[in-house]
């Protein structure tokens, strides 16, 4: 039967999703706190390896093996050292006051030491304890066993044990979510802190920022929704995963789940174009000719589109048919409103746009939405127009 230390491990493992070892490691630094605090020396590195099946422990001063040096003359160095950092600060406060440029300053090079007690034995003395020893190995000096911490060591072993666990709970999470950075999670709105929404996602919390809002829609707490990770970051407080509704990427993702096509990549997404919570244009195209992109974007009676609106809180979706000539493109993207001409000026990057005066405000868009958006889709800058009589009769006699 497991020991009673061991059954708890396992428990902690079981409840906190962690590694067995990671578990152990906590331990192990926690007792190596305890034992500096009751029997070690400030000059030591205590090392620690713990023994879940009956508790018991082996204590080790680890240190690696360097060059001899003189410690007088070491001293004398850090005196210089010491000496060179208060003129260095001297000067600094100068170049302030007088408004000069403050000079560069290495600390590392000026002030560091050379030579740390608690991890670093000379050579001589490292020969004592191993007659082997050379420049580079690591020394184990086994130390005397504890019979039995006080109160103040075990606490310290509490308190790391419980900041190592901490740690490692987080770096779980940062991992699990790191995965599905760029991907669309289910979560349930947990409740609002100022302009932020905090989503739960299960093991942790995600943070929705105003930007990442559509301000169409009312979080409520227990409301479910599906967010986009849009980035995942470790911080001192733990793990920080940024979600959202507003990214494109959010529309992106949603059309390869719901269309197989897409995500089999028969059908490519070319291009999009956002304004959350009110319309978005998404440029298709395929380079298998018996596929119609739209269509399959479509779906039968609309509902594959409609699941993807329902998803977007009713947000407008254009699907446009890619094309590599900007005429085209241009003429597809400010759908869906009928364009009579489209002439280019290469050198600004525009595009004059004319339309019959029926089509003007259809072209245009409420607040002129519908024109913005074809912009960003295509690359190009668009301005439109009402096209003279002669284009409309132009236009009138080659329509069927």
């Amino acid at each position: 039967m497991p020991s009673a230390i061991e059954q708890a491990i396992r428990q902690i493992v079981e409840e906190k999703g962690l590694q067995y070892e990671a578990v152990i490691d906590a331990i192990e630094s926690a007792l190596a706190a305890a034992y500096r605090k009751d029997f070690g020396d400030k000059n030591q590195n205590i090392e620690t390896k713990f023994d879940p099946t009956d508790g018991s422990m082996k204590v080790w001063d680890v240190k690696t093996v360097i060059e001899d040096i003189d410690l007088e003359e070491l001293e004398r160095q850090d005196e210089a050292r010491r000496q060179k950092a208060e003129e260095l600060a001297l000067q600094i406060e100068e170049a302030r006051k007088n408004g000069e440029p403050i000079p560069a300053v290495s600390l590392e090079e000026d002030i560091g030491l050379r030579f740390n007690p608690k991890t670093d034995i000379m050579l001589s003395e490292a020969k004592i304890l191993k007659h082997s020893a050379k420049i580079g190995d690591v020394i184990r000096n086994e130390l005397p066993q504890a019979e039995e911490f006080g109160r103040m060591a075990a606490m310290t072993a509490k308190q790391v044990i419980t900041q190592k666990l901490r740690e490692a709970e987080r770096e779980v999470v940062y991992n699990e979510y790191k995965e599905h950075e760029g991907e669309i999670m289910n979560g349930t709105v947990q409740r609002r802190e100022g302009r932020v929404v905090l989503v739960d996602l299960g093991r942790t919390t995600a943070i929705m920022r105003p930007e990442d809002q559509i301000t169409s829609e009312r979080y409520n707490t227990g409301d479910r929704i599906k967010v986009y990770i849009r980035q995942v970051g470790l911080t001192t407080k733990g793990p920080e995963i940024l979600v959202s509704r507003t990214s494109e990427e959010m529309v992106r993702k949603l059309f390869a789940v719901e269309i197989p096509e897409i995500s089999e990549g028969s059908v490519e997404i070319r291009a999009i174009a956002r304004e959350a919570g009110s319309r978005s244009k998404v440029a298709v195209s395929t380079p298998d000719e018996s596929i119609d992109p739209i269509g399959a974007c479509i779906g039968q009676r609309g509902t594959r589109i409609q699941t993807i609106i329902s998803e977007l809180g009713g947000e407008k979706v254009d699907i446009i048919e890619w094309n590599n000539n900007p005429v085209e493109f241009i003429t597809h993207s400010l759908s869906p409103a009928k364009v009579i001409s489209v002439t280019l000026d290469e050198k600004e990057h525009s595009a004059f746009v004319k339309v019959n005066a029926d089509q003007l405000s259809l072209a245009i868009g409420k607040g002129g939405q519908n024109v913005r958006l074809a912009a960003r889709l295509t690359g190009w800058k668009i301005n439109i127009g009402e096209a003279e009589e002669e284009e409309k009769e132009e236009d009138n006699s080659t329509t069927p």
